[in-house]
């Protein structure tokens, strides 16, 4: 469990400077796509910065409570949601690949699942 936590709190440090990174591009760089695109692109990147914070908080939780596989469980869920949500917006937008669009929807029940996964930890153990 401890490799996972290490892996799950690096993927946490890249997402976060992908989202700062990606977020000043799309501010000045981005500015000359096509204003759906932007939007689109505003969007994922909104979703991936509040979950990636999400999945922060969720590690620090896990760390200093015992140990739980419901709180291991939702920051795997949040992991899926950033890749598969954030991850195929930006692909659609970038590349043109309209079949990886059907990925997102898994992306944001993954989201959802991790929200209700928090609300049943907090129930069990607050």
């Amino acid at each position: 469990m401890a490799i996972l936590l290490k892996w799950l709190m690096i993927f946490v440090g890249i997402s976060g400077c992908f989202s700062v990174l990606f977020g000043a591009w799309l501010a000045h760089g981005g500015q000359a796509l096509p204003v759906n695109v932007q939007a689109s692109l505003s969007t994922a990147l909104q979703y991936q910065f509040i979950h990636t914070l999400a999945l922060l908080a969720t590690l620090v939780w896990l760390k200093i409570a015992k140990s739980s596989k419901v709180l291991l469980g939702a920051s795997i869920a949040f992991v899926v949601g950033i890749l598969c949500f954030c991850g195929t917006i930006y692909i659609k937008s970038f590349f043109e690949l309209a079949i990886i669009g059907k990925l997102t929807p898994f992306g944001g029940i993954s989201f959802a699942l991790a929200w209700l996964l928090l609300a049943l930890e907090g129930k069990n153990n607050f």
